[in-house]
């Protein structure tokens, strides 16, 4: 795979900050416990799965030197995009105090 036309170094990068982002606001709800029965930290943990098989994805697709890496990365590029849509849903949801 051309390095200059690969997506999968950016995709890591940003992926493994959200992960981080998800992981300290998860951290937060978890020591905190803001509500006894909250929707949120469920949401968060799977924000946080989708981001790590993206992060998985698009270093298989950096260190593979076959064919394979192309798949590897679409993977990386949709899981994240479902990652990103899911946690836009949940701050959505937060500012307008959906679920709590």
């Amino acid at each position: 795979m051309n390095s200059s036309e690969s997506k999968s170094p950016h995709i890591l990068n940003i992926s493994a900050n959200l992960f981080g982002f998800c992981f300290l606001i998860f951290t937060y709800l978890e020591a905190n416990k803001i509500s006894p029965h909250t929707y949120l930290d469920e949401v968060t943990a799977g924000c946080m799965f989708l981001f790590m098989v993206s992060c998985s994805a698009s270093f298989l697709a950096i260190r593979s030197n076959t064919s394979k890496s192309h798949i590897y990365e679409a993977v990386a590029d949709y899981v994240f995009m479902a990652g990103m849509f899911t946690l836009f849903a949940t701050t959505l949801l937060i500012v307008f105090k959906a679920i709590v």
